[in-house]
């Protein structure tokens, strides 16, 4: 859409502090930084597996973007294309 965004690596609340709001509050931060710069969207990864992690991001109404597919280059591939 050629309008600016931001895209969040890592986020990480320890275990014994989920559910106390640290989470939405932390996202909250970012999407209203988001608002204030009039980017479009805030983005972010999560494994396929972490279904506690996707239900919270649905429950703030964030929708999953299937059309993408992520690719890693590591090891001795990355050193090949690297050298």
């Amino acid at each position: 859409d050629g309008v600016h965004g931001v895209y969040l690596e890592d986020l990480y609340v320890r275990p014994e502090h989920r559910g106390a709001g640290h989470g939405r509050a932390l996202l909250a931060a970012l999407a209203h930084e988001c608002v204030e710069r009039g980017y479009t969207r805030l983005s972010w990864s999560v494994l396929n597996w972490n279904e506690p992690s996707i239900g919270f991001y649905r429950s703030l109404g964030a929708v999953p973007q299937d059309e993408w597919t992520t690719f890693r280059l590591s090891g001795d591939a990355l050193r090949e294309l690297g050298a």
